[in-house]
Formats: structure tokens, C-alpha cells, sequence
């Protein structure tokens, strides 16, 4: 499909009909409907409307304009990324997100590289677009062709009639020339720069981060931002006043973290502070504070879910930061701690809440995957409008836009606070005194290869954590079901089969303690085909044993269902003290409310 948009089939026409019919009626992820067939599932990128591109696509952010109507605008071409054609068009969607107008360019195909456009929508109306044009036409470096999407201008047009035309003069930013320009391999004649930061606006002050590179490509990244105190308001674009922070000759980095420090993006909380988080090849992105507006900021630290907690895992793919219409942050990155360009399927979320100036970030949730594991999405945006969530995605050859459940992030943000046990789907519950029984009827659960979940939860607590302990067996004779019990590493591990495939998965390492209740949730998504540990009300992130905490099974895995009834505990050293079982995937959230719940809760 690359070059051309791919035509719509009346299968995946009719697909994508009952998705937005689902999901506008409050439809949740994967669950059965009255006939026992599956739903779509709204996370599965093919599910998405596509946004128009010239064939290569990237990067397609969008504001919701005056009148009603969202305004994308994207980097697209006819070759690759970084190709000779590579230029920012926009495209105009009156029905939010499902039809788009053919592409408007903002720069031509003909011209200078124009890549990264990021848009800022102001009181006015009037909608600015920032980007990357390669202005002196820069093509080589010593004698050697080059990519050239990262080069020269940063430049920005406007529009006042909602995107459907654009200024005829082009504007440049003034890009202040810093000791990371003078020692680029153009000593400072040519600068290298993108930028992958929405304009955000805070107190009459609009602002965004950009990286500048020291070397050609992609090394000694460092951070900057452009803050302007009068572009919301000031019609005459010759009178914008720009800052170019922090102050001083160095931008934002940390120089024990690498070479490799890029993609700054950050939101506003509040007066004059703001929140920064940009990725590395660590397997984890940093993060900072400004208190005084950008203008310095604290020293880049590995971005942690709570103040001095646990790192926060990412490859080097970019961690997008929002904030919400509600005060709230969402954070898009892929978790696990990768250290290349690969591995961005699936993405996942994370919510965060301000606390005495601090971001807090709740256990994270998968938000989008796709099939094809190779897939590699990233460059989100977020669309809110009349209460309702999207987000945009591209794989580098298509743009989507993906209405999401507002119920998966009302989820992060009030996690720890909700304490009732999840009742839909709940198809098993025993507790300590149907525990002692040798064994107890287990309900049927879907084909995995159909789509089908569950989840498994259980609380326990271990005399010893010698492995080879059974906790649960409904395995029948020809090694079909399932199987939960204890391994090497103090940890714990189920293993599913439909009798002829065999997968499995562990918790993390030495989680687990002796003479102590323990909570564990194993998720079992056959929507994304990944499977979870949630650990006392933790998401297993593979610690630093492993690059992932979660796990992939195979698509071909088919019933798991083994005898009818599953032996309990057979030679566990300790004592099961509750169980539970749900015919679907519980989202992260929902088995933490019932980790705060408590046994027996309600």
C-alpha cells in the first residue's frame, strides 16, 4: 500500500461501521455480545480511520478548530522517510476522524525538505504550524549524499480559515546558535534540529521543546524550547516575541545518560512550572521540572512512576506526554526496556496526577497493538472533544485515528482509590473454605485463537517458595488447560495449552516472600495476545532480570479448556486463600481495585 491509500473493502467497511457503533455506545474491549461472538476491539490499530498521505506518513497531530471540524496535519511523501519529496500537508475531517479531505500542502512536493509539522491553535482561530525546511537546500556532507528532513529553518505558515488555505509567505523561528551548533559538522552554518513537541498553553504563554543534535545523525541530542508570552494574541506575526530556552550555551541533557538524548516533549502544571520527558537508549526516558518557565530546569533523572519509585521502561522510541482538558496526564510509551529503534508494538499508557508539584504515574495499561508484531507505531496525538478521547498513531506508511474507552483512562487516573471487586465477567469465586476441597468445577472458557481472555486471580500465602509447587491444575490427560505454580526465583508461573501448543509466562523474579499474603493477577488478553502479572497490585515490568514483564503467546493457540474441574493446591507449601476467575481480560486497573479490596471485598 505504500504510495497510494489503500481502498476500503465492504468487509472492513462493515468492520469498522459496527467498531464506531460499539465504542460511541460505551461498547468495553472484547467482551461478547448477546449472539456470544466477540466485539472489535477498538485497540487493534487496523480498527482505526485511516488519515491521507501521500504514501510515507508520520507524525499526524491535530486540533480540534473553531468550527467544529479537526485539522490534522502530517510529514508525508512518495518515497521513504527522509526522501527528496518529503514534505507537511494538512487535511480537514468534519465527522471526527472517520472521512478526511484530500491532503492540502502546506509546503510542495517540489520543494525543500519540510518535515515534523506541529500545530498550535490560538483564541483567534488562527492555527500556526511549526516545522523543519531544509531553507539552504543542504544535501550533502563531505562528499556524501544525506538525508536532509532535519537540516536548515525552522520554519512555521498559518492559517485563518481553519486549514483549508495557508499563508503564502513562509516565517522563521530564530533558533538561537548555541556551543551544540558550533561544534555540529557545519561548525554552525547549518543547524540540526526536530521537533516532536504540540505547542502547549499555560497562562497566556504558548511553548514547546525541540531537539538540536551536535552531530550528524542522530548523536549528542540536548533539548530546547521555544516559549513565546504573545503569540496567542498578536495578529501581526513580524511582532511575536521568542525565547529560545533554558537560558545559556547548553540545552537539556545529562551527559552520563549517552549520546543519544532526544524527542523533549512537555506539558504545563501550573504558574510557571512545567514537566519534560524525552527518550535515550538506556531503556528508559528522563525526565526534569522547570520552576520558572523553562528558563532552567532540574537535572535529567530516569523518569520514574512516583517520586524516587520504579524507572519507568522505554526503548528508543518517543514517550509522548498529554494533559488532559481534566488536569490530568496521560503518557504514551511502550514498556519495556529496550535500547533501539524496535519493539513498538504494543503501546501502552499510563496515567498521571499532580501531587505537591510532582507528576505521579499509575500502573500502565496496553492501549493499542497490532498483529503484526514487527509493527513499530509511535508519534501519538491526543484529540479531546465533547468528553470523548482519540488518539492518532502512524507506522511510518499509515496514519490512523483510534476512539478510545474513556473507561481505560478514567482507570489510571483513579487507580488506588477504587476498592470494589470487578463483578462483569466474573464467572468463579471461592474463598479460603471452598479452597480446602481437592478440587472445585471450572467454568469453560473461549477459544484464545477466537479472541478470547480471561483472567486468572488468586491470593496465597507461601510457607516455602520451592519451585515445582501446583497452586491450580485443570489439566486433563492429553496435557490440555491450564497450570499455576511456583518456579525458580521465588516467582510464579501459568502454563496454558490447548493439547498440541504449550505457552507460558512468569511473574518477575523475587517478588514473592514467605508468610506473607500475596496477590497475584495473571491477564490473559486475547484481544493483543499478551499475557500479564500484576503482583500486589503491581504490573510486573520485568525488573532487572528481563527487558519485558509481559508476555506474547501464539495466535494458534486454540481451547484451553481441560477437565471440568481443576484440582486445588495440590502440593502447594502454604495456604490459597481466595481465587477468582473471569471469562475476559480485566484491564490492569480493575484487578488493582480488587487487590485494594481485599479479601472477600465487595
Amino acid at each position: 500500500m505504500k504510495g497510494r491509500r489503500a481502498e476500503l473493502g465492504v468487509w472492513d467497511f462493515c468492520r469498522r461501521f459496527v467498531l464506531a457503533v460499539w465504542v460511541a455506545a460505551g461498547g468495553a474491549v472484547g467482551c461478547p455480545s448477546v449472539t456470544g461472538q466477540v466485539q472489535p476491539d477498538w485497540r487493534n490499530i487496523t480498527n482505526g480511520f485511516q488519515i491521507p498521505s501521500a504514501g510515507y506518513s508520520d507524525q499526524a497531530y491535530v486540533v480540534v478548530t473553531r468550527d467544529q471540524n479537526w485539522l490534522a496535519v502530517l510529514t508525508t511523501g512518495q518515497g521513504r522517510e527522509g526522501d527528496p519529496g518529503q514534505h507537511i500537508a494538512s487535511s480537514i475531517s468534519a465527522d471526527q476522524g472517520r472521512t478526511w479531505s484530500p491532503l492540502t500542502p502546506i509546503e510542495p512536493a517540489d520543494g525543500p525538505e519540510a518535515s515534523w509539522a506541529t500545530p498550535l491553535l490560538t483564541p483567534s482561530g488562527r492555527v500556526y504550524v511549526f516545522y523543519s525546511f531544509n531553507g539552504d537546500r543542504v544535501r550533502e556532507l563531505r562528499g556524501r549524499r544525506i538525508r536532509a528532513d532535519m537540516l536548515g529553518w525552522y520554519a512555521f505558515r498559518y492559517s485563518d480559515d481553519h486549514g483549508r488555505t495557508w499563508s503564502k509567505e513562509r516565517h522563521r523561528l530564530p533558533v538561537r546558535v548555541t556551543e551544540c551548533d558550533r561544534t555540529n559538522d557545519w561548525r554552525g552554518a547549518v543547524q540540526i534540529f526536530w521537533g516532536i513537541d504540540k505547542p502547549k498553553v499555560d497562562n497566556g504563554v504558548a511553548m514547546f521543546g525541540f531537539t538540536k543534535l551536535g552531530q550528524y545523525m542522530l548523536d549528542f541530542g540536548e533539548g530546547w524550547f521555544f516559549r513565546s508570552d504573545n503569540i496567542l494574541t498578536e495578529p501581526d506575526v513580524n511582532q511575536i516575541r521568542w525565547q529560545v530556552l533554558p537560558e545559556g550555551e547548553t540545552g537539556l541533557r545529562a551527559p552520563e545518560f549517552g549520546s543519544i538524548q532526544e524527542e523533549f516533549n512537555a506539558v504545563p502544571l501550573g504558574g510557571d512550572r512545567w514537566y519534560c520527558i524525552y527518550r535515550t537508549t538506556n531503556g528508559f526516558p528522563c525526565h526534569s521540572y522547570s520552576h520558572d518557565g523553562g528558563r532552567t530546569w532540574t537535572k535529567p533523572e530516569p523518569a520514574t512512576y512516583t517520586p524516587g519509585g520504579r524507572i519507568l521502561k522505554n526503548p528508543r522510541a518517543c514517550p509522548r506526554l498529554f494533559r488532559c482538558a481534566n488536569g490530568k496526564f496521560l503518557l504514551w510509551f511502550h514498556n519495556h526496556g529496550g535500547r533501539t529503534f524496535e519493539s513498538r508494538n504494543p503501546a501502552w499508557v499510563t496515567g498521571g496526577t499532580l501531587r505537591e508539584g510532582l507528576i505521579h504515574w499509575s500502573q500502565p495499561e496496553i492501549l493499542l497493538y497490532d498483529d503484526h508484531v514487527s509493527t513499530r507505531m509511535s508519534y501519538p496525538d491526543l484529540v479531546e472533544q465533547d468528553g470523548r478521547y482519540w488518539i492518532t498513531e502512524t507506522q511510518k506508511e499509515i496514519c490512523r485515528v483510534h476512539p478510545i474507552e474513556a473507561a481505560l483512562l478514567e482507570g489510571l487516573w483513579t487507580q488506588g482509590e477504587v476498592n470494589q471487586v470487578t463483578q462483569a465477567g466474573l464467572v468463579l469465586e471461592a474463598e479460603k473454605e471452598h479452597l480446602k476441597k481437592p478440587a472445585i468445577p471450572l467454568p469453560r472458557l473461549a477459544n484464545l485463537s477466537k479472541r478470547g481472555g480471561f483472567t486468572l486471580e488468586v491470593q496465597v500465602s507461601f510457607d516455602d517458595l520451592s519451585a515445582g509447587q501446583v497452586l491450580l491444575d485443570s489439566r486433563d490427560s492429553g496435557g490440555r488447560g491450564l497450570l499455576l505454580g511456583t518456579t525458580s526465583h521465588s516467582a510464579v508461573e501459568l502454563v496454558f495449552s490447548d493439547g498440541a501448543l504449550t505457552n507460558s509466562w512468569r511473574c518477575d523474579a523475587d517478588l514473592l516472600k514467605t508468610n506473607r499474603p500475596h496477590h497475584l493477577g495473571i491477564i490473559v488478553d486475547g484481544g493483543a495476545r499478551i499475557i500479564s502479572f500484576v503482583v500486589d497490585g503491581v504490573v510486573c515490568d520485568g525488573g532487572r532480570e528481563r527487558q519485558y514483564g509481559w508476555g506474547r503467546f501464539s495466535p494458534d493457540l486454540m481451547d484451553v479448556n481441560g477437565d471440568r474441574e481443576a484440582r486445588i493446591a495440590p502440593s502447594l507449601k502454604g495456604r490459597l486463600l481466595a481465587l477468582r476467575l473471569y471469562d475476559r481480560h480485566l484491564r490492569h486497573a480493575e484487578l488493582i481495585a480488587n487487590y485494594h479490596a481485599g479479601l472477600g471485598g465487595r
